[in-house]
């Protein structure tokens, strides 16, 4: 009997089409002999769909026309099942149930650990990371903060809330001078390199907050290490299991790795409609291995493992890491919890196939959800009949 797998993807979300692009991708490495495959989309205005047609890129570019051939729907427990609920009207009825959740999103709102702890409470082994590690992973200043604890070395950086840059420019603008020149600008909770810039003058630097500022509310801006080498390594396993990919090493002929960079390019998917051959990174230049030496390569593999268990990770995330190449020294950038294409490019090389990597993943999600089943979560106790809601507690209860 197939297990039933709940690919869920899109979200309200700057993110949101990458999350599609790595979401069909995957959906089309996921072993169908072994899983039923469940595509669960949800749509800018946060409504759920489900139905075949959500696996075709086409279904995408003229979605208000193509929602009729899918179903919108709700999640429902009942019993030991999730059961996914035609929605119409005041009526509900089952179309399709899921065994196991595969969250394939990017960004806030969803890769967060919103989606993921919704998930959780309805009682579904949910691949990929938890509320915590989620949470952790997309906040870029947390990150280094607790990152900072475990004396992992990060960038230096400033970081301000959007009323702090309003009630006072010049004092920031002089905290962020202090790190010289260039500096990176960053919004403190997207990815796929939406919203950043490079200032190097007070003018382009003004220019760069105002941009971010369009995104978020919590600004970082980091210092730009010179003599810049980017090189990703991916992590692969749970809290007692890590696996490292091969490192690469990033080839770009501008400041940053931009957004047409990673998601430009593609190749035919299931149903002919075009699905980018590597979901993220799809038209990146990349070297694998990365061509550096072996006291490197040792030390990227250490900070990698230890920056996952520092941020209590699951599944599989991608560690971005900046270079000095002058000097040697390395800087763990972000962590890209959920990556584009779950970075199975990283681990190809190293004889593991995508259809391989989504049963691992798959399997692991399972484990520890069955695990953590035999963990007490709850225990018996007479405290509400000792309750009086007009009276609060009898007297002698604690």
């Amino acid at each position: 009997m197939k297990i039933n797998v709940g690919v869920i993807f899109g979200g309200d979300s700057v993110e949101h089409e990458v999350s599609i692009i790595s979401a069909l991708q995957a959906m089309e490495n996921i072993d169908e002999e072994k899983y039923k495959v469940i595509p669960i989309y949800i749509s800018k205005d946060r409504n759920w769909y489900t139905g075949e047609s959500l696996r075709d890129m086409d279904t995408y570019k003229y979605f208000d026309s193509m929602k009729k051939y899918t179903k919108q729907i709700t999640l429902a427990r009942k019993g030991d099942q999730v059961f996914l609920e035609k929605v119409k009207g005041i009526f509900r009825k089952d179309v399709d149930y899921i065994d196991v959740a595969f969250p394939i999103v990017h960004g806030k709102g969803v890769e967060d650990g919103s989606l993921s702890g919704y998930l959780e409470t309805l009682g579904l082994p949910v691949v990929g990371p938890g509320v915590l590690g989620a949470s952790v992973g997309q906040d870029k200043v947390v990150l280094k903060q607790v990152l900072a604890a475990y004396n992992i070395k990060t960038p230096k950086y400033v970081w301000f809330y959007d009323y702090e840059y309003n009630l006072n420019e010049n004092n920031v603008i002089d905290k962020v001078e202090k790190l010289g020149y260039p500096v990176i600008v960053k919004p403190a909770n997207l990815g796929s390199t939406i919203g950043i810039s490079v200032a190097h003058n007070t003018d382009t630097l003004k220019k760069a907050i105002d941009e971010a500022l369009e995104y978020e509310a919590k600004i970082v801006v980091e210092e730009m290490i010179p003599n810049l080498l980017e090189l990703n390594c991916a992590v692969l396993g749970n809290y007692e299991y890590q696996e490292t990919s091969l490192i690469a090493e990033m080839k770009t002929g501008h400041e940053l790795l931009t957004f047409e960079d990673k998601y430009l390019g593609g190749s035919k998917g299931k149903t002919g409609s075009k699905v980018p051959s590597k979901g993220g990174m799809s038209n990146s230049k990349f070297d694998i291995p990365a061509k550096i030496s072996k006291e490197m390569e040792e030390e990227v593999y250490d900070m990698s493992v230890q920056t996952y268990r520092a941020l209590n990770l699951n599944g599989v995330c991608r560690i971005d890491f900046l270079v000095n190449k002058e000097t040697g020294e390395v800087y763990v950038n972000e962590p890209n919890t959920i990556p584009g294409s779950l970075s199975f490019y990283m681990f190809k090389p190293k004889g593991k196939s995508y259809m391989e990597l989504t049963d691992e993943l798959i399997k692991m999600a399972i484990k520890d959800y069955k695990n953590n089943k035999k963990k007490t979560s709850s225990f018996s106790s007479n405290i509400l009949s000792n309750y009086n809601a007009a009276k609060g507690f009898k007297k002698g209860v604690k």
